[in-house]
């Protein structure tokens, strides 16, 4: 940062400002369930921009828990009320500010609203998370569901006076549909930005680079769907995803001709979801259900038992998957899982990138651990791992991939 030149009354009063600044601090309340004192355990994690660095105290105990570490895993993004971050293994809750400072400095504009990919744009959600994250939004719940008619004229049931209602309800029923929770700065006018004008036509005018410019078609089958308000959106998160009973409209998961794939952690934080979702999309396969969730350890370790003493990442790999959000998929194609497997490539990146350099590994793995996606390995066991995250519900946490 450039300091214009300026006279001040103190030299120590000007230094003492430059270290505050240095030295700036967030801080939450963290909760963290340890599964060996079936207990949970409460803290506050203080995270030191400059350096990235983290630090530890036991609300409980009264002492601290972890000095202050420089930690690469956490960045300021993700840190917002309700997400959940990684600390040496430790899976924290992020469930209040700290102080007042960190309430104003990160929480003030933050928002939360509902985005839904229609029927006519599924195909294009890769693009249409891409342009999410372009926006500085991110997406932090997420489900393909298939509305009957009845839970879609619930969902507009603000318009059913309109003349426009049936067919809209009409649509929107018509196939699957993608509903996701956003969060970010002004998250309700921001994404209604991203959408464009409600009329399509008017959008490819208008605002040719939006959703509804580059893939609605009219009024109706525009697209996309974005709340109008924080209390609409309010209202229509708790439609897709109860935060009381329940778990809103079902998934899409067919448990047939089927295989499984996890965008893992680091590919989801480094803004890789739409790229991936795209290329799948693009060389012929089905996304066929589709669902954020977080894993925790225990599941993780049961979900990768077949590695277990076979490859020495092992428990690496445990450490990955659980590290923070996932997003599981339900691939179907011809022989899905060995076409699947191939279209993923090599398990270590660097090998793929010199013998199969177009795979989904050789464009977006970094190493043999975080190698952008998990796919499944035995042919036999394809639908055995959709169900293990689809419809086991002790592995997947279908209401918020970023609250345990």
């Amino acid at each position: 940062m450039r300091v214009r030149s300026v006279t001040f009354p103190c030299r120590a009063w000007l230094d003492c400002v430059l270290s505050d600044a240095q030295d700036e601090r967030f801080a939450f309340l963290a909760e963290w369930y340890d599964p060996s004192a079936a207990l949970l355990r409460r803290y506050q994690l203080l995270y030191y921009p400059k350096d990235g660095s983290v630090e530890m105290f036991d609300m409980k105990n009264q002492r601290t828990f972890l000095r202050r570490t420089k930690f690469d895993e956490i960045h300021p993004e993700d840190l917002f009320v309700g997400n959940r971050v990684n600390v040496f293994s430790r899976q924290l809750n992020l469930i209040g500010y700290g102080d007042q400072y960190t309430a104003n400095k990160l929480g003030s504009k933050k928002e939360r609203t509902l985005a839904m990919i229609k029927p006519d744009a599924v195909t294009k959600v890769g693009d249409v998370i891409q342009m999410i994250y372009d926006a500085n939004l991110i997406v932090t719940k997420a489900k393909m569901t298939k509305l009957t008619w009845k839970q879609a004229a619930d969902f507009y049931t603000e318009h059913q006076s309109k003349s426009f209602f049936n067919n809209l309800v009409q649509f929107v029923s018509s196939g699957p549909v993608i509903a996701m929770e956003l969060m970010g700065d002004e998250a309700v006018s921001t994404w209604r930005k991203v959408l464009g004008p409600t009329d399509s036509g008017v959008a490819q005018k208008d605002a040719a680079n939006s959703l509804r410019g580059q893939f609605g078609t009219d009024g109706t089958k525009n697209a996309g769907h974005g709340s109008d308000s924080l209390a609409s959106a309010a209202r229509e998160l708790e439609f897709f995803f109860p935060s009381t009973t329940g778990h809103g409209p079902s998934n899409t998961a067919m448990y047939s001709d089927c295989t499984c794939s996890i965008i893992k952690p680091h590919a989801i934080s480094e803004v890789l979801t739409g790229k991936i979702l795209k290329s799948i999309i693009e060389n012929g396969f089905e996304i066929s259900a589709l669902q954020m969730f977080n894993m925790d350890r225990v599941n993780a370790e049961e979900f990768l038992e077949v590695y277990k003493g076979v490859v020495a990442e092992y428990a690496n790999m445990v450490d990955e998957l659980c590290s923070g959000p996932c997003m599981a998929l339900e691939i179907h194609a011809t022989d899905s899982p060995r076409t699947f497997r191939d279209f993923c490539g090599p398990a270590d990146p660097e090998i793929a990138r010199h013998l199969r350099p177009t795979t989904l590994r050789a464009l977006y793995g970094k190493n043999k651990v975080q190698n952008a996606v998990h796919c499944t390995d035995l042919p036999e066991d394809g639908i055995l791992e959709v169900i293990s995250v689809f419809a086991v519900k002790k592995i997947l946490d279908p209401t918020n991939a970023y609250k345990a």
